[in-house]
This record gives C-alpha cells, structure tokens and sequence, in this order.
C-alpha cells in the first residue's frame, strides 16, 4: 500500500537543517519538503529520529536559508505563543495566537511518550505536526505534536527537551528507537494490546528483524505492550537498553495470521510454535501417543451454510444442526467425529464442537463465554492455563485442560473468539478433544480454517 503524510517543520541552521516529528518522516519512502515562499518542493534527508520523543532532524539540500532560534527561558503559565504551521494539507501558511495554560504536562500518547511538554491553547490541527510553537518575536518555545482538540488543549515538546535530543541526531545518530512508526493499539475489551507498525525504515533493527507494516508488537523482553493505551512501556524498554541490546519480541501479523518470535538486534523473527509443536508429547497427560496423521482433510459445513471448517475424513460422523439451548436456537453448530456418541459420552473418542451465536454476543463477551464454560470441565478435568488466541480474522482466548477423566485421560481445548473487525457481532466456541499427537495436526488444522461463511439462523 502507498501514501502520502504531511507534516510541519522548521529550519535551525542555514545549512538546511530543520526538525520536525518522527511521526512524520518515519518509513517514508522520500521527503519532499517546501520552503516557505518557494513553488517547488526540495529534496531533502533523515539524519536521525526518536520513536519515543517523537522527534527526527533532516537536512534539506541548499543552504543560506533564514532560520529560527531556541527561546532561552523557562516557558511559564502564561506566556503568550503563537502555533505556526501548515495544517490540514493546506499551502497556505498559518498562524495562531494562545498561551502556555500547564508549564508540566504528561507527555504519554499513542505514539510517543515525551519526557518534557508543555500545554496551551494555540490551535492546532492535522499538518500542524512538526511546526514550531513560537513566542510573539518568533524563538522557539516547543514543538507542537499533540492535541486534545475537544478540550481545546494542545501539546509541544519543550525546548530544552527538545535540544538535547536534536543534538544527537543532527550528528546522525537515533535515539530511543528501533526504525517503526508505530503507534498503542487495544482491542475493545482490552485482551490484546500493542503497538501497530504503520511503517518501518529500511535497514533499521526493526527491518533486520523482518518487522513489516501491518504488524503488531504485543510484546518486548516479555513485557506486554501498549496496556495503558500509550507508547509508555515499549519507550521504557528503549530507554534502559543499549541501542545495540538484543531485544526479545512478539508479533501478531494479520496479513498471514502467523504469530512470529524473534529478537531485534538477534535471531529475526519467525513464526512460532504451532499447537502441534506446542503441545506434542503430552496429548494423553504427557505420554505422547505417536499414532500416524490423519489420511487426508475435508471441509465441512453447517445445516445453513453459515460455518465450517476442515476436519480429518476419518471424523466422518457429522452433525451440522443448529445451536439450541433451552429449546431455542441461538446460533449454528458443527460436531463431528469417528463417533459422535462415543465423543459426546466419553473421554475416549477425539473430535470437535465448533459453534457461533450473535445472540449470546448481545449478552457479553468472550471472556464471559469461557468461563461460564470453564465450569463445566473443572469436575472432570485439570486446568492447565488460559491462553491468548488471536489470527487474522478472529481473535480471544482458550482454556487447556489436561487429565479429563482421571490420571493419564486425553486434553481438552475450548477457544472463545470474536471477529477482530466487529467484536459485537457473533460469538464462537471451539472445543476440541485430544487424544493423541495426530489430534494436535487436526486441531492446527481446525484453528486454520474455522470461520463464518454465511448467514447465522
């Protein structure tokens, strides 16, 4: 996918050298930059940007170019600045008039987490990002590059914050970054955090590492990322940590589903452990049964054409009617199995549930729906753990239980999952019983392939 972005900036040395927001210039492909009183843009290059102080220095080809200059004092409550810019992809330079209303404020958002910023009142749209935040004889008191435009507040990065970070990258060195542009992500009922990868600089660590657009960092030296809605753990991280540290990391990657490992600054990332892999040797309470894999796969359907999935052929007792509880139906359903009465009445026979209601969606979550069918396996079984799911289309949690039946009894799965895009819209259950190695392959395939097709009854 292509784009374009727009932001604003200001020059601080004649020889071109101007500052802007990495938010900005981050994974882009070329910078064309447009000097004020010019009709055609200029090249120019990133010499150096910080992820977490949201800041990056270019130079841009030419020089004798009039530039700004630092303001020397503290900015104090009150004082009275001026937001310049060009804002909202507009030509046409802009320029309004405010005061610094908070002298300290918190400076943790979705896609930084600045250690200095200052607050006022000098409105600021889209494109104002990288323009400078002037006094009325134009020094420069911060760097605008964030907003609350509903409180009619506005955020700039002070110039002492500022200086000391630019002093490092004009000497073409980054700081507390890792290549992305990135930004804090949380689904709706805050299972799944992290910071979304909007764009990665070629040959940066997060290159190297095989980081794409498109992915989704949930964790850094085993830390969760992004669970305060802000960039505040992952910059911590950064900031304890030599630029060369190998940094452990986990990646959900939607385009493929795949859930990668890897190290930045290491081992490049890869797709890790598949349930197979994962739970091998321990179908039936750890004995590792090696029975051969299944002869084959098919896909099946339910009654109504709204769900399926693959199951091996051998699971050739298949009923597809509809999800019934209490006498009324409430979604579609899949059993299936070598034999279904054998699967439903005992821990002998492997097989598997898959069912979807937009009805029980309307009533909760998928956190609700699993522990509600928690209950129903702790008489029987041992718990083993809950786990995070997630893939390309759905995403939630699973219980694994272990021991169903007594010492040595087959493991059971139950995944609760909704769509990433539209968590309201239906609810899904997936349970699956393993009796031995070859069940964990048609579990991986049944997680690969489960989905809704068409319309729920």
């Amino acid at each position: 996918m292509e784009f374009a972005g727009r932001g604003s900036g200001f020059i601080i040395d004649p020889s071109g050298i101007a500052v802007t927001n990495n938010h900005v210039v981050t994974g882009a492909a070329l910078l064309k930059v447009w000097v004020g009183g010019e009709s055609q843009p200029r090249n120019a290059k990133v010499l150096g940007v910080s992820e977490c102080s949201d800041l990056a220095v270019i130079d841009i080809d030419g020089d004798g170019y009039p530039y700004l200059q630092w303001y020397p004092d503290q900015a104090n409550v009150g004082l009275e600045v001026y937001a310049a810019g060009f804002p909202l992809g507009d030509p046409e330079y802009t320029l309004t008039k405010g005061i610094v209303s908070k002298a300290t404020a918190g400076g943790d958002t979705g896609w930084a987490s600045v250690e200095g910023v200052i607050q006022h009142d000098a409105t600021i749209n889209p494109g104002n990002s990288g323009g400078p935040l002037v006094t009325a004889d134009g020094q420069v008191v911060g760097i605008n590059y964030a907003s609350l435009a509903s409180a009619n507040q506005y955020f700039a990065i002070t110039a002492d914050t500022a200086q000391s970070v630019i002093n490092t990258l004009k000497q073409g060195r980054n700081l507390d970054t890792i290549g992305v542009n990135g930004t804090a992500v949380s689904s709706q009922d805050g299972s799944l955090t992290g910071v979304w990868v909007l764009s990665v600089a070629s040959g940066s660590p997060a290159d190297k590492a095989g980081l794409e657009g498109g992915d989704l960092i949930t964790q850094m030296e085993g830390l969760s990322l992004a669970t305060s809605g802000t960039m505040s753990e992952y910059c911590d991280i950064l900031r304890t940590h030599q630029p060369s540290d190998a940094l452990s990391v986990n990646v959900l990657r939607y385009a493929t589903g795949e859930v990668l490992a890897g190290e930045l600054n290491g081992t490049p990332l890869a797709a890790s452990s598949t349930f197979d892999s994962q739970l091998g040797g321990q179908a039936q309470g750890g004995s590792g049964d090696s029975t051969s894999s299944y002869s084959g796969y098919t896909t099946v359907a339910d009654d109504y054409g709204a769900i399926q999935m693959e199951i091996p052929n051998a699971w050739s007792d298949v009923d597809g009617s509809a999800w019934v509880d209490g006498g009324d139906v409430i979604g579609s359903s899949i059993w299936a199995s070598e034999d279904l009465s054998a699967f439903a009445n005992s821990w002998d026979q492997p097989g598997v549930i898959f069912d979807v209601s937009n009805d029980l969606a309307k009533l909760g979550g998928y956190v609700q729906l699993l522990d509600i069918e928690r209950q129903s396996y702790l008489g029987t079984c041992e718990l083993d753990n809950r786990y995070d799911y997630s893939d390309s289309t759905y995403r939630g949690k699973y219980d694994l239980f272990k021991n169903c039946g007594g010492p040595g009894g087959p493991r059971y799965l139950v995944l609760s999952a909704v769509p990433v895009s539209n968590a309201q819209a239906f609810l899904i259950l997936v349970e699956v019983q393993i009796q031995s190695d070859r069940d964990l392959e048609a579990l991986d395939h049944i997680l690969n392939t489960f989905d809704v097709v068409g319309t729920l009854p």
